[in-house]
Parts: structure tokens; sequence; C-alpha cells
């Protein structure tokens, strides 16, 4: 049964209050573990957080966080990070957007790692892509100067698409840095062959 027009503004508002208080919760696990103008390096969609625990690993002067939107996911990527004892590793349960919305004042994403997203190949689907000229938009104002955009997919529609967004932003542009660690992924060894590209702010 359809809800009534009289249900629809108390689900809203339902929806508002935990919005609240998932910001309230993120903003303070960020606070604790990100300090005020520190850099950064993000993943976004870290799964069980096999890449970026083996980056943390390999680069251990270098603030890492993970984030992913299914929680089983990210208590996985919790636990091998607590086996590996890596004390500059973090992963929360967050949305993108809302994750850029709770970070620490003055804090400065370095590099950003978005590998083997959800390709949402239907057309009606497309506005779900994380790799959208908005949102692109909304990680600049919280990004360093020289940070890096690296994006691989096993897709190639979404690999052309990627490319036209970055290549029409006023923010971003394409960049000819090489990849700048290496380590398979299980969407990885899964694809038969996946494309790659790596972008920077603007001067």
């Amino acid at each position: 049964m359809n809800a009534s027009p009289v249900e629809t503004p108390n689900v809203t508002e339902k929806y508002r209050t935990l919005l609240a208080e998932r910001r309230r919760v993120l903003r303070e696990q960020t606070v604790a573990f990100i300090p005020a103008g520190a850099s950064f390096v993000w993943e976004i969609g870290a799964g069980h957080g096999h890449f970026l625990t083996a980056y943390a690993q390999a680069h251990p002067t270098k603030l890492c966080v993970g984030i992913d939107i299914v929680g089983e996911r990210v208590e996985r990527a919790g636990r091998k990070r607590d086996r590996a004892k890596l004390a500059n590793l973090a992963f929360f349960h967050a949305e993108a957007r809302l994750f850029l919305q709770s970070i620490p004042p003055g804090a400065r994403i370095a590099e950003i790692f978005v590998l083997f997203p959800d390709p949402w190949p239907k057309l009606r689907h497309r506005k779900h892509r994380i790799m959208q000229p908005g949102f692109l938009a909304a990680v600049a104002e919280h990004a360093a100067p020289d940070c890096r955009l690296y994006f691989r997919t096993d897709f190639g529609p979404y690999f052309e698409d990627t490319l036209e967004v970055v290549r029409s932003h006023p923010r971003w542009a394409l960049a000819a840095d090489a990849w700048p660690f290496e380590y398979e992924t299980v969407f990885q060894k899964r694809a038969p062959s996946y494309q790659s590209l790596v972008a920077g702010l603007r001067p």
C-alpha cells in the first residue's frame, strides 16, 4: 500500500534525523583520526580493505582513510587493519559526499583512489555513478593543490565517460603520472582487462 500524504513528512523527518546522526558520528570519527590541517590518502569504496591496507603498509608516513557504504565490509577492513597493526589507517562506514562534509577544517586530500566502482551500466542508472562533475567539484574544494585522482575500471563505457568528465571539468585535468602503487584487488583479479586514468587539479 502506498504511503498517504500525511505519512510522507514523517518519513522525511526520520530520514533527516538519521542523516544528522550519521553526520555527527562520522564527524567525531574523522576528527579523532585526521588532525586539522593534515593531508590524507582517500579510497572511495574500499570494500574489505585489501588495497588500502597494502598501501598503508607500504607508506607508513601517509595517513590513509577508506570508506564504504556497506557496514560489513568496513568491519572486515577494520579487522584487517588491526591484524596489520597500522596506526596510519582507518576505515569508516560512510557515503562519499557525507564524508566530505565531515572531515576536519583544513584537512586536505592528497590522493584519491576509485578502483572498480559500480559502473551502473544502464542509462537510467548512470546518475548513481561516483564520477560525476558535481562530485569532482566537491572533492576539489577539499583537495591539496597537488592532489592526484586515480581511477580504474573494467567497464569500457564508464572509462570513456569518466575521460570526458575529467577533460571537460573546470577544476580537473588528465595527468601523465604513472600509476603509483600496484596491488591486485579481488575485482582486478576477476577482470579480463581494465583501464586506468590519473587526474590532477588545474593550475
